[in-house]
């Protein structure tokens, strides 16, 4: 199902609050139809009643097998440290995303990366969703834990030679930064721009950004 995070957690809630009136197909018909209709969605794909239907049937299954495994005797007592960590930490599989395609921020270096997959989602005591990511060209090693919010949106959509007068100055956006020991992608503002005729290369307009990472500044072709 064509659904972003945000939706997955208006669903999740949606079911908390409803439980088994959630299957009614009035309702699933209803969610499905506001969803679509919500600011972001315009230009995406509708979101059927049955796609939602099938998303609470789903959980509500897996909410009674997990009821059901609670219900058998432990083999062990988990320990005091478990019970924190499992009282802080809520992790579960969230749905596949592939028909979307998104951008991470790295916690290790501040630079944004194309999404492979979202393997899990969590929420922390403080109430801050993150979300597990792998990065596209990475192996499972590079695998990190990021900011919903802050640190997952759609993917940037490169600008053909031709929109170069879509940028403007004050602008973010996200910019090449080449350097001797890396070739990274980092948000940026756009400070001026020198409009210049473009040739058979194409654009040769020039843009000085400076990016918010580290406060640098560089001039920049499209």
């Amino acid at each position: 199902m064509a659904m972003c995070l945000l939706g997955i957690e208006k669903l999740e809630k949606s079911l908390n609050e409803s439980g088994e009136q959630a299957l009614n197909r009035e309702y699933c018909q209803n969610f499905a139809r506001s969803f679509s209709r919500s600011s972001g969605r315009a230009g995406k794909p509708i979101v059927k009643w049955t796609e939602v239907h099938s998303w609470f049937q789903s959980r509500l299954q897996d909410s009674a097998k997990a009821s059901e495994n609670k219900s058998e005797p432990p083999e062990a007592c988990p320990s005091n440290k478990e019970h924190e960590i499992s009282g802080m930490l809520k992790e579960a599989k969230i749905p596949d995303l592939s028909d979307l395609e998104f951008e991470a921020k790295s916690s290790k270096d501040g630079a944004w990366y194309d999404v492979d997959l979202f393997l899990a989602h969590r929420f922390l005591s403080t109430g801050e969703a993150e979300v597990r990511v792998r990065f596209v060209g990475f192996g499972a090693e590079e695998d990190e834990w990021v900011n919903i919010k802050k640190a997952v949106r759609e993917r940037s959509i490169p600008l053909e030679h031709s929109e170069c007068h879509k940028v403007k100055v004050g602008d973010l956006v996200l910019c090449f930064q080449e350097r001797r020991d890396q070739a990274i992608y980092y948000d940026a503002h756009v400070l001026e721009v020198q409009r210049r005729m473009h040739d058979i290369r194409g654009c040769r307009c020039l843009f000085l950004v400076r990016y918010n990472h580290d406060n640098s500044e560089a001039s920049t072709l499209r």
